[in-house]
């Protein structure tokens, strides 16, 4: 099952929506919405009305879809994920309903555009992108590490494609394959890539520092080209291309740090450079300067 995080501005505030591929339907935060809804000051005070409002449902015998909700793993403003009820459409308008605020109309015209905006995406891809740019940039990333993180979105895209061509599966194949070309070039599996930046839930790519995210495309680029020159069948055979893509990104990996005399293979992680939302005015990140002064 694949979920893709979004977080999409209302009304000055963010809420955190969830789009389930294999549901083909969104999910968004229950206590971001209500927090828009009631005006609360921060995250505690929209928890606390929907454990209040979600108690007044059940004992009024409101239907049990509405007030059992979902709970998925979303980030908090900690950077830490954290079990969040989440509603689907339907079934966070009829949360919507129970609200008395002026503002549940603009809510519910602005769900619609939400879902209107998602179908246009799946039509015009080119606009998941612009999107995810958008996102990116509310975040606080900086331009010149968002523009490498597009670039290694399409690349990543180009070789599971190959993949599939080649007969791979995704899950299993992709993750095993994907673990041997990270260890190829970083010397570490995802997982323990992951571990030293210290991360949990969070995707690695999007901590990884400009060098480490130009190292990983490379070495997908790489495993994509390889794999169309000798067009390997079977797990054994597609395992040592994507060994050899990985070994030509470490090459250029061990040249660069000959330059530099320190090793590009950084703890760092985005938490530890951007802010909050609401306090995010970086143009660039800490790394992303020192990278152009070296």
């Amino acid at each position: 099952m694949s979920r893709e995080l979004k977080i999409q501005a209302f009304d000055d505030k963010q809420v955190r929506i969830v789009w389930d591929d294999e549901e083909q339907k969104y999910y968004f935060s229950v206590t971001d919405v209500v927090g828009v809804l009631t005006d609360q000051p921060d995250a505690r005070g929209a928890s606390t009305y929907w454990a209040v409002l979600k108690k007044r449902l059940k004992q009024e015998g409101a239907n049990e879809l509405i007030t059992n909700c979902k709970q998925l793993k979303l980030p908090a403003a900690d950077g830490k994920n954290y079990s969040t009820d989440v509603a689907d459409t339907e079934r966070l308008l009829r949360i919507i309903q129970s609200i008395p605020s002026k503002k549940a109309e603009p809510v519910k015209q602005w769900l619609a555009q939400v879902g209107s905006a998602r179908l246009d995406q799946v039509q015009d891809p080119e606009l998941s992108i612009q999107q995810a740019i958008n996102d990116y940039r509310r975040l606080g990333y900086g331009e010149n590490w968002i523009n490498q993180r597009v670039k290694s979105i399409e690349t990543r895209k180009e070789l599971t494609d190959e993949w599939k061509r080649g007969g791979m599966q995704e899950g299993r194949d992709f993750a095993l394959l994907t673990d041997i070309i990270t260890k190829a070039w970083s010397g570490k599996t995802t997982g323990e890539y992951k571990k030293f930046k210290g991360l949990k839930k969070e995707n690695l790519r999007d901590n990884m520092t400009n060098l480490e995210l130009a190292l990983n495309t490379l070495a997908e680029a790489a495993t994509t080209e390889y794999s169309k020159q000798y067009n390997p069948k079977g797990v054994a055979a597609n395992k040592k291309v994507a060994k050899k893509g990985g070994d030509a990104a470490r090459a250029a990996r061990e040249n660069i740090e000959k330059g530099l005399g320190r090793s590009i293979i950084s703890s760092a992680k985005a938490s530890d450079y951007l802010k909050s939302i609401e306090e995010s005015k970086a143009e660039e990140l800490p790394f992303e300067e020192e990278d152009k002064k070296n």
